[in-house]
């Protein structure tokens, strides 16, 4: 019975970490947070995506006295593969352009992290736009494969 109540106990602990990033893809890379972020822009700008923006949080916490784990956050996107998301549901503009978030955990493994494409059909209420949320989920796996490889 013990054991049981253990077993129980520790399946919890394990999923509380999904539960809490429900919808969030999480990818490894073996690189520092710097490189793989600076491979990460490397592969968005050769695939035609725009950056639009860096932003590296744990610098901007470090200027007002607040130390945070290595974390940089990289805004992006293409309208060939936003408009037609936008087009099946305007709210999901709210979570466009795409972001990833690369970062550096406590054990300094390092991730990058952003939306699952599929995630948004439940939080928009998303529906006949299977096909473009495929196209996305399939080309963000695949730039975040390329940025983490070696």
């Amino acid at each position: 019975m013990i054991r049981s109540v253990l077993l129980a106990l520790i399946a919890i602990f394990i999923a509380l970490p999904a539960i809490a990033a429900e919808g969030v893809i999480n990818v490894q890379s073996p690189h520092s947070v710097k490189e793989t972020a600076d491979r990460l822009n490397d592969v968005l700008t050769s695939k035609g995506m725009t950056v639009f923006n860096r932003i590296k949080h744990s610098e901007a916490a470090a200027g007002v006295g607040i130390q945070l784990a290595d974390a940089e956050l990289i805004i992006f996107g293409n309208p060939k593969a936003g408009s037609p998301l936008m087009k099946c549901q305007l709210s999901v503009a709210l979570d466009l352009p795409q972001k990833a978030l690369v970062w550096s955990d406590d054990q300094s493994t390092v991730w990058i992290s952003y939306n699952d494409p599929a995630y948004l059909i439940k939080r928009h209420a998303i529906s006949d736009c299977d096909a473009v949320i495929l196209k996305i989920s399939k080309a963000l796996a695949g730039i975040t494969k390329a940025a983490v490889t070696e």
